[in-house]
């Protein structure tokens, strides 16, 4: 009969948890209902006896970084737990217990120990600002002085939402651009350095007569057999220049500009950029946070550098008590339908609703633009493929035919 973790509400109001076993989680969650107690979560106890291999097997996986998707699960069941009238020690506790990832089970005491000397929960979470982030603790700081924490937390766990499956998309329209250029020059390298050079005994000496391809193929397989190592060598500095490059304000700002005009790809990054953004903004403003830190924020985790210094020159503008649309009309970075929205929403007072609905609306947008990229970018890089596969079998194949004709 297999074990079930279970957490549980007594009637005295206090959380407790353990281990019951029972034939399913259906029936394990009857036992402890019919013991009187409200059942909070019940799952399957998967944990091995100390000392298993399986428990080796994954501790270096376990003690990873946590991920934003235990973060977005973190906020989720808080959110359930503080609604349901339970304390917020006595859920971070619970949560703690439940959490089998290392080190987020670490913070996730942190904060518990933090709450119970005193402590807001928005000054417990700004010790892990590299795992929450300035909006997340920004909004829970307007939730601690509006009380609505739990409605903050849904709202807090939609965004979380909506920026992964985002990424996810982005992520999954680059696959498979990344292999087949992967395989493209793995069958390139193929054919010029193990191909090729079986026919260097038909070709040697002819030189003059072979067509210009040839040649130029015989020479740079010639190349790469003979100084691989060197080349290796320069394509592992020059990428590395080039990663050094993209940390610096310079690179990351010349990358993040190219990003917006590369013909095939700037749709994509402006409809991600403008959602990130206004989804950011919007979420700030219904939040309560004040205008100066929204628009602070907005700029940090827009992801480019054009609506990052955007941002910031909204920013003081806004400081020395402009609209936010003024220092917007103009600058290329966001569409004019855009700005007159958001000046729309700033004369009505909605600004937050009209910036979630301009959101959604790109949000959209970058789903077609996702598609749109993939559909191109799918048959370019078969042709460019096909055309490198031909090239380099036409210059093997015609010399071969031409020799042939003067022989016969």
């Amino acid at each position: 009969m297999p074990n079930y973790r279970f957490q549980v509400k007594a009637q005295d109001g206090k959380v407790q948890s353990g281990t019951i076993a029972a034939d399913s989680a259906s029936a394990a969650a009857a036992i402890l209902r019919n013991q009187g107690v409200h059942v909070i979560a019940v799952d399957q106890d998967k944990r091995k006896v100390e000392g298993s291999s399986l428990l080796d097997a994954f501790a270096a996986i376990n003690n990873k970084k946590p991920t934003q998707k235990q973060v977005l699960d973190f906020t989720t069941q808080l959110s359930v737990m503080i609604r349901a009238g339970i304390n917020l020690r006595a859920a971070l506790d619970g949560i703690a217990d439940q959490t089998e990832h290392r080190q987020f089970k670490k913070v996730i005491n942190e904060l518990k120990a933090d709450v119970e000397s005193g402590k807001q929960f928005s000054e417990a979470l700004q010790r892990h600002p590299k795992l929450f982030g300035p909006l997340y603790i920004n909004m829970v700081r307007a939730s601690e002085m509006s009380g609505s924490f739990s409605e903050m937390l849904d709202r807090i766990a939609g965004y979380i939402a909506q920026q992964i499956e985002t990424k996810k998309m982005v992520v999954g329209a680059s696959i498979y651009p990344a292999i087949i250029g992967l395989m493209a020059v793995t069958v390139t390298v193929f054919l010029l350095t193990f191909v090729l050079p079986k026919f260097y005994t038909i070709f040697d000496g002819k030189e003059d007569v072979l067509p210009w391809a040839t040649n130029f193929l015989m020479m740079l397989s010639q190349t790469l057999t003979k100084q691989w190592p060197f080349i290796l060598g320069g394509l592992a500095v020059a990428g590395g220049a080039f990663f050094a490059f993209a940390k610096t304000d310079v690179g990351a700002f010349w990358i993040d500009k190219m990003k917006l005009t590369i013909p095939v790809l700037k749709s994509m990054f402006r409809s991600l950029y403008i959602t990130r953004s206004l989804q950011t903004m919007g979420q700030l403003i219904n939040a309560g946070v004040p205008m100066l830190d929204t628009l602070t924020i907005t700029g940090e985790i827009s992801g480019n550098k054009l609506f990052e210094g955007m941002w910031r020159k909204v920013h003081g503008s806004v400081k020395q008590g402009r609209k936010i649309a003024e220092p917007l009309q103009g600058n290329g970075v966001l569409p004019k339908a855009v700005v007159q929205m958001i000046a729309a929403g700033e004369e009505s007072g909605k600004l937050g609703e009209v910036l979630d609905e301009i959101s959604v609306f790109y949000a959209k947008q970058l789903k077609d633009h996702i598609k749109a990229v993939t559909g191109m970018i799918e048959p370019i890089m078969i042709i460019i493929m096909g055309s490198i596969v031909g090239f380099i079998a036409m210059a093997i194949i015609l010399p071969i035919f031409k020799m042939s004709q003067i022989v016969s």
